[in-house]
């Protein structure tokens, strides 16, 4: 029967008058016709809708029946051709959520994993109490440190990952541990996928797989200065950041970061980032305190309304006057944020203006005019004026004269490598801000280089062999106590390393403190010497803020002033 049809039949049912024009009892409701009529329009050719509708038009036998509004109800599915059975005694909902509670619908051949589906994440969520009270901090040695923790690392299966085994993709892509480690953390259900601890990694990852991960956390120190609130007016809140803290969490950083920070210790959450600065550079840093000011404040960003001024310290006597650099800047790896000028990249523009030269370096207003990454670092170096202490534009990777004029003479892949190869022998990968895998790959690479080597009497970064008898043997023996939690502690009377000269460095080490080791984590097993000033403050500093009715400033750093004398 045509629709149209169907339709005119319907119309005629609700006001009581059938196709031959009897008068009989009004017995479907508007409401039903409405419902119907909202339907989308499904082909003839469609077998169980056309089967549906052929029963709706019924035999005027049937018609007579009276039918109420829940059976109606119960009937709209069948009319839909959503159902895959005729069968009257089985109720709809309860067959879907069975469905949906087990497998989907399908039955699961023998050996075949059920994979819940995704669930949706909401981005709007933000750190809560929970969260900060995952540890708490300490304060040593100027220093402000992290108990280390138990964190959990969460993702799904990723698109090229799907039809390899977890041993696989742990030995391809998490190499900041070797596959031993990895497999005694699966045998203590410190991996689960789906909720479900694996026990054997030679499990094939399919589509949608969740992951997790338990691991004991260590966070690097930064400097133990507080944050200064400069404003707080319910609308903005304005901070001055000291050099060495990133502002949101990010490779091993969580909270050591100004965002947890400001929650754990100030009790402020929930703020909306404006901008962001790189780790090793201080000053002003803003937030929106509501989601009305954040998009008053992007839009502002967009039609370049807001000013930002920065002042460093460069390498070097800066020509006088001002100086405009406009070379476009790519990013080089996204890793490590390792950007360099090149004529594929974006435009960018950056005013730069002397303010003092002391005979060896120069202090150096900077406008970036626009917000590329590292972009007053980049144009530094292409002017030949690096940041006096920039770990990865003031490197030699970057060959004799340091990128000056872009003259590199190595290309991405090769500058990448030089530059992480400098770092790991001077035992300074920190400062690279280099994600956890990739550490692990160059310090694979210096396990291969030095494999003969045993000496482990110098008091510096130490990479430990993880190999199963490596570790067995630096945690067996008497100096081994079992706490509650069945993690394995070294005992604290452990004799310091010492240094080169036979003295022992206690003032300069960092232990991981008593009661908060794991016999699992490598990084329990390390003696590692704090980071110098050196290494924690870049001389960067984001000096103003300004819009077209507010500003905001911080005082100029000691470096920054014109008497001042670089330490030997």
């Amino acid at each position: 029967m045509h629709v149209s049809v169907l339709v005119r039949g319907l119309l005629s049912l609700c006001s009581g008058q059938t196709e031959v024009g009897c008068r009989v009892a009004p017995f479907v409701s508007s409401q039903s016709v409405n419902r119907f009529l909202r339907r989308p329009f499904i082909p003839r050719w469609h077998k169980q809708s056309s089967t549906a509708m052929e029963h709706t038009a019924a035999a005027p036998a049937d018609v007579n029946t009276p039918v109420s509004e829940k059976e109606t109800m119960a009937a709209e599915p069948a009319e839909r051709g959503k159902r895959k059975n005729d069968q009257p005694d089985e109720p709809v909902a309860s067959g879907r959520g069975k469905r949906r509670r087990g497998a989907g619908g399908k039955k699961l051949r023998p050996g075949e994993r059920y994979i819940p589906p995704p669930q949706k994440r909401n981005p709007g969520v933000s750190f809560s109490e929970e969260h900060f009270k995952e540890t708490s901090y300490y304060f040593e040695g100027g220093l402000r440190k992290v108990y280390p923790y138990y964190f959990d690392f969460k993702t799904y299966c990723k698109g090229r990952w799907i039809g390899k085994t977890l041993l696989d993709v742990f030995k391809s892509e998490f190499r900041a541990e070797s596959i031993e480690y990895y497999q005694k953390a699966a045998k203590e259900g410190r991996i689960r996928l789906n909720e479900t601890p694996v026990e054997d990694l030679s499990v094939v990852l399919r589509n949608n797989d969740h992951m997790r991960n338990t691991v004991h956390r260590h966070e690097p120190p930064v400097v133990g200065r507080p944050l200064e609130v400069l404003v707080d007016d319910g609308e903005v809140l304005v901070v001055d950041k000291p050099a060495s803290i990133p502002v949101h969490p990010c490779g091993r950083f969580r909270h050591n970061t100004v965002i947890f920070i400001l929650g754990k210790e100030l009790g402020i959450s929930e703020l909306h980032t404006v901008h962001r600065l790189d780790r090793l550079t201080s000053g002003v840093l803003l937030f929106a305190r509501t989601l009305e000011m954040s998009q008053k404040l992007d839009q502002m960003v967009r039609d370049r309304q807001l000013e930002k001024e920065y002042v460093c310290r460069v390498d070097g006597e800066f020509p006088e006057g001002e100086l405009i650099c406009e070379e476009p800047i790519l990013v080089v790896s996204f890793k490590i944020g390792l950007c360099r000028v090149d004529p594929k990249g974006k435009e960018c523009r950056t005013v730069f203006q002397r303010l003092s030269f002391n005979g060896k370096t120069s202090v150096v207003r900077c406008l970036p005019l626009t917000g590329r990454t590292h972009q007053i670092r980049v144009h530094l170096q292409y002017l030949g004026f690096p940041i006096l202490n920039d770990p990865i534009y003031g490197s030699s990777a970057w060959g004799p004269h340091r990128g000056k004029g872009g003259n590199v003479g190595k290309t991405d892949e090769e500058l990448l490598h030089a530059l992480v190869e400098e770092h790991r022998s001077q035992e300074s990968l920190h400062l690279l801000d280099i994600t956890d895998d990739c550490i692990g790959v160059a310090q694979e690479e210096e396990k291969n280089k030095t494999a003969d080597k045993k000496d482990t009497s110098d008091c510096t970064f130490q990479q430990p062999d993880k190999s199963a008898e490596r570790s067995e043997t630096q945690s067996g023996g008497d100096n081994k106590t079992e706490n509650t939690n069945n993690t394995t502690l070294k005992d604290p009377q452990d004799p310091l390393p010492t240094t080169s000269n036979g003295n022992q460095a206690a003032d300069s080490l960092q232990k991981t403190p008593t009661g908060t080791q794991d016999h699992l984590c490598s990084e329990c097993k390390l003696v590692r010497p704090d980071p110098t000033e050196k290494e924690l403050i870049m001389y960067l500093h984001a000096l103003r803020y300004k819009g077209p009715d507010f500003e905001y400033s911080t005082c100029l750093p000691d470096w920054a002033k014109e008497d001042w004398v670089e330490a030997d």
